[in-house]
């Protein structure tokens, strides 16, 4: 297991599930270790990764003098009746460590931080209620390690400090969508709070700290749903008189809470859409019509919609009436009610107005998965330098949207596109990547842009650029001109420029020039 040195800046918090102690072992050694073994053996069984969460307070410090013997505060008592002394904690350490388990712990005051980061362990957690306690944050952040904060109760605003302390800091972090509410009523989860927090913070892992009831198995996969990769939950043992809270989680609640998980990854799926497997294919092909002979054909004729009907059955190596089009050519003669086999078909091929309309559809799914809006005045050009059936491997869509003394595109290609090399006589570009990965190569020196990365191209500097990823880049230039590019491959300079670009106007209802 590695320790706070070697996971700072790296530490993996995907699918890593959270085990909190808490104070479910009743101020108990070896209530705690027994909890600790059979959560072990659920994780082992499971086949996950999983990490026994303790909580540290120095009680004489934590607690003002006049409350240590009494308070009307109700978690108090509770504080001071389960406390352990170092070497407890050590005893219950040093098992989650023979167990195979990650270390990790709350810690709610700096004597408590300094006593996590003198144990070595792992991971270290800061509770939603010390989420804005800045002088406990500022020890935390002095262990580096990994830190996992939760948010429960918190503002938007103060997430966001949250996060910036984060990377001003260089914390390995991760965020925990939580609600603060013991035991959590299903109108108080407000699971869609995971989306948002992803789509706002990219780069962080964020999870679900749970306190629902723990019979309850749809809030993890709904949690799963909406993409969160940390799980958390309070885990105990009913036992020698000690009984649960009505949101900790028995080893016997805690697996099904995972197996939960594991169905609802089950049933995520992936992102991207898949080819149908065979049997969903065999399926919709049943219930499919064919094209049939509506009289009899000759071969050699040319085949209009009135020469046919579609009917089920769809017959193997059959036309489908979705591939039917007015100008197929037949090659054999045919009776009347007869199937259309695509071995006695000539299917015509799609003119590049057709071959066109389908990236259309492929450049606009790219803005709007960006989240990129274009304005009700734009110029979209499609740059085929080898031909519109090459577009896919050789091409660009520029969108212009100013054109003065200074310009403004929206450079957009798909994934596998190139663009050819080439300079400019008088343009200068500034490229910053919006979405997905490009490689600029400027005279001979390729790098990789991410989103944010800028570089600049001067007049006269041979430059092309290649994506495997797709990707959209904001290009601010010099006025554009026509003709201004010259291209290594003279072929490509004695081209018509109508012959290397598609104007597409009003690309909503396919308006080619």
């Amino acid at each position: 297991m590695s320790t706070g040195d070697d996971m700072e800046l790296n530490f993996d918090f995907k699918n890593l599930f959270i085990l909190d102690l808490a104070n479910n072992h009743q101020g108990s050694v070896e209530h705690g270790l027994e909890v600790i073994r059979q959560h072990a053996e659920v994780v082992r069984r499971q086949g996950v990764r999983a990490a026994i969460k303790f909580q540290f307070r120095d009680i004489d410090t934590f607690i003002h003098p006049a409350h240590l013997r009494e308070s009307n505060n109700k978690h108090i008592p509770r504080f001071v009746s389960t406390r352990l002394s170092r070497d407890d904690y050590q005893r219950l350490f040093d098992e989650v460590k023979r167990q195979g388990l990650y270390t990790m712990c709350t810690p709610f005051d700096e004597p408590s931080v300094g006593l996590v980061a003198e144990m070595g362990f792992d991971l270290i957690k800061v509770a939603s209620c010390s989420a804005q306690d800045w002088p406990l944050i500022e020890a935390v952040a002095e262990t580096n390690l990994p830190a996992v904060f939760s948010t429960g109760g918190l503002d938007i605003d103060d997430v966001d400090n949250i996060v910036v302390f984060g990377e001003h800091r260089a914390l390995s972090l991760a965020l925990m969508h939580c609600v603060s509410i013991y035991p959590t009523p299903p109108e108080a989860c407000n699971l869609q709070n995971i989306a948002m927090l992803r789509k706002r913070y990219p780069n962080l892992c964020i999870g679900w700290s749970t306190h629902e009831d723990p019979d309850s198995t749809a809030p993890v996969q709904m949690a799963v749903a909406y993409g969160a990769l940390l799980f958390e939950r309070h885990v105990g043992l009913a036992a020698n008189g000690a009984s649960l809270n009505a949101y900790s989680s028995s080893p016997e609640q805690t697996d099904r809470w995972i197996e939960a998980w594991k169905m609802a990854q089950v049933l995520a799926g992936c992102y991207d859409r898949r080819k149908a497997r065979d049997i969903e294919s065999a399926a919709l092909k049943s219930l499919q019509r064919g094209v049939y002979a509506s009289r009899p054909l000759k071969a050699g004729d040319l085949l209009e919609r009135d020469d046919v009907f579609f009917a089920m059955p769809l017959h193997d190596g059959q036309l489908d009436s979705g591939r039917f089009r007015g100008g197929i050519i037949l090659t054999k003669d045919l009776d009347k009610d007869a199937p259309l086999l695509e071995d006695s078909l000539i299917l015509p091929e799609p003119s590049d107005g057709q071959k066109l309309k389908r990236y259309v559809h492929q450049v606009k799914a790219i803005l709007n998965i960006a989240g990129i809006q274009l304005g009700p005045e734009f110029y979209v050009e499609y740059s085929h330098h080898y031909g519109i059936p090459n577009f896919a491997r050789t091409g660009c869509v520029l969108i212009d949207c100013v054109n003065r003394e200074y310009c403004k595109k929206i450079l957009v290609q798909l994934p596998g596109q190139s663009h050819p090399y080439h300079f400019h006589r008088l343009k200068e570009e500034t490229f910053q990547v919006l979405w997905g990965e490009i490689y600029l190569d400027i005279d001979g020196k390729e790098r990789l842009l991410r989103p944010g990365d800028t570089a600049v191209v001067l007049p006269g500097a041979w430059h092309k650029f290649r994506t495997e990823t797709g990707c959209i880049v904001e290009e601010i230039s010099t006025t554009h001109r026509n003709n201004d590019s010259v291209y290594k491959d003279a072929a490509i300079n004695k081209l018509p420029r109508e012959e290397r670009k598609t104007v597409v106007k009003h690309w909503g209802r396919f308006e080619i020039t």
